[in-house]
């Protein structure tokens, strides 16, 4: 039996993000003390999906609610409505917070999604997979950076694919809102949001001093670019086979000219490594709330401010030419310069260094593929503004490696993998230093009886330094730990499966602004421990 024949089924789903402090938990908003028992396997229901996440902070003072879109997901019928701003809050806001409240019950895969107001992409989500009797859980976002997108009525767009049949029964119901807070804005937020059209045609304002770019980059929508970190290089004799193995990277470009790289986070969705056992309550990191990629193409302004459109173009290494699997929607945040009509500038370094992507077969009763894959790129530019010339350097690198072994039949299936994304903007003497690191060490195992056991580890990490002539002014670290392991009886009806599983998960964010520190650990379903130590 291949593994890949009960891999996540997110096929045919049409596809669906925050920042380091926006992202809320899956699931109610104060999670119940947990259950003193616990059963010998998974029943038919279990506890709502939660997520050890911190909820999205709230100023307070005077709130307007309003509902975004409100729709039962059968197929792949978009929801389509009118966004209107509210009344009564004004037309500035000192926060906006996107909250998502689902439910389904029955039988259904995980599915992708997203929602656009006025082209903008505000949210790209998947959702968790139901117990027979019914769960129920939610996602919040901080959205405060769209504002401008919401100051006037626009059209809303959403879409959760999904199929509906005498097999899959789960309806996708949900609502999502928008809360606005009354009060003054704090400044940092982008002046105009640009969602990039159809033909990758970009026209910015002419005094725009600051651009950058977001990109909600997603392997999915069945096939192997779903899980595109288990591929391996032809004609390597595995169940998912890609021309160059399994690096991807995801770079943006100007008029044909590389303009920024970065690495997609590896997202396990909740049918992910063969076991949705893994997943039932704890999903794996942003699984449910997508992070968009962001670019800083201030270094580009120059050329972009000549108010003529421009070719800004995604694409991700390492895809077969003429292959689908992944999405890549942009939006384009713009700061622009109230003294100026036009601010000029120049694109000054480009050094782009050579892209290495090894990727090796090693036969034997144990196959073995290890790859190794690296990138460089530096731009800098300058715009001259109405407080004078102003510098901007980017710097990004990337590196990753990892090891997959399997056995002929894949019965036993393993990786582990590491992926850095180290990045420097300094604007003016100012620096921001950021390490990003994701991990993954996971068994898949098929046994005596069909018994399919999966040990996985997955981690999201982040560390972020801001200097100022060479003393550090601010800094914080992420930590985003999951650990699960599950075993259940393959190629049976539902009810014979005899699952049993513990998952964990431990979220640390903590420096110049505070701690946040979480755990949270189930058994078979039932919510065990819930843990805070700050």
């Amino acid at each position: 039996m291949k593994r890949r024949i009960v891999m996540s089924m997110l096929a045919g789903a049409t596809l669906l993000a925050s920042t380091l402090l926006g992202t809320g938990p899956a699931g109610a908003a104060d999670v119940p003390a947990p259950a003193g028992d616990v059963p010998a396997e998974f029943g038919t229901d279990w506890h709502d999906p939660v997520t050890a996440a911190p909820p999205v902070p709230r100023p307070s003072g005077k709130s307007c609610e309003v509902t975004v879109a409100q729709a039962q997901f059968r197929d792949f019928t978009p929801y389509r409505g009118t966004y209107t701003p509210p009344g009564g809050c004004g037309d500035r806001w000192s926060k906006v917070v996107l909250r998502l409240d689902g439910k389904v019950k029955g039988r259904q895969y995980d599915r992708l999604g997203y929602l656009h107001v006025g082209g903008v992409e505000i949210l790209r989500t998947s959702t968790p997979q139901p117990s027979p009797d019914g769960i129920e859980w939610s996602v919040e976002k901080d959205v405060t950076r769209y504002s401008d997108t919401f100051r006037t009525s626009r059209d809303v767009e959403m879409l959760i694919g999904n199929v509906v049949d005498d097999t899959y029964t789960g309806v996708l119901d949900v609502r999502v809102t928008l809360t606005f807070y009354q009060g003054r804005p704090d400044g940092k937020n982008p002046d105009r949001v640009l969602a990039l059209d159809g033909d990758s045609a970009l026209t910015t304002p002419r005094n725009s001093e600051r651009i950058l770019a977001e990109v909600y980059a997603t392997g999915s929508g069945g096939g192997c670019e779903e899980y595109w970190y288990l591929t391996v290089p032809e004609p390597a004799p595995y169940s998912c086979r890609t021309v160059q193995g399994p690096y991807r990277e995801v770079q943006i470009s100007v008029d044909g000219r590389l303009a920024g790289i970065a690495a997609p986070f590896p997202t396990v969705w909740t049918g992910g490594w063969s076991n949705p056992f893994l997943w039932y309550v704890i999903p794996g990191p942003r699984a449910l709330d997508i992070k968009p990629i962001t670019y800083d193409l201030t270094p580009f302004a120059g050329i972009l401010n000549d108010g003529r459109p421009h070719r800004v173009e995604v694409s991700v290494v390492g895809v077969p030419e003429g292959q689908t699997g992944w999405s890549t929607p942009v939006n384009v945040l713009l700061w622009q310069d109230e003294q100026r009509e036009r601010v000029t500038g120049k694109l000054t370094v480009h050094r782009a260094g050579d892209l290495t992507n090894s990727s090796v077969h090693t036969p034997g009763s144990d196959h073995r593929v290890g790859t190794e894959g690296a990138h460089r790129l530096t731009v800098g530019g300058y715009v001259d503004t109405s407080r004078g010339r102003v510098r901007t350097t980017v710097s990004r690198s990337l590196d990753h490696a990892s090891a997959h072994r399997w056995n002929d039949g894949e019965t036993h299936d393993a990786l582990e993998a590491v992926w850095t994304d180290d990045e420097s903007v300094t604007v003016e003497g100012r620096t921001t230093r950021t390490r990003r690191a994701y991990t993954m060490d996971g068994t898949t195992t098929l046994g005596a009886g069909d018994r399919l056991r999966t040990v996985l580890t997955l981690g999201d990490r982040a560390t972020v330094v801001a200097t100022h002539g060479g003393r550090r002014t601010a800094w914080s670290r992420l930590d985003n730990s999951y650990t699960g392991d599950a075993t259940y009886t393959a190629n049976v009806p539902r009810d014979q499966r005899h699952a049993v599983g513990t998952t964990s998960e431990r979220y640390r964010l903590y420096g110049s602004n505070g701690c946040y520190d979480r755990t949270l650990t189930t058994a078979q379903g039932v919510l065990t421990g819930d843990r805070r130590r700050c």
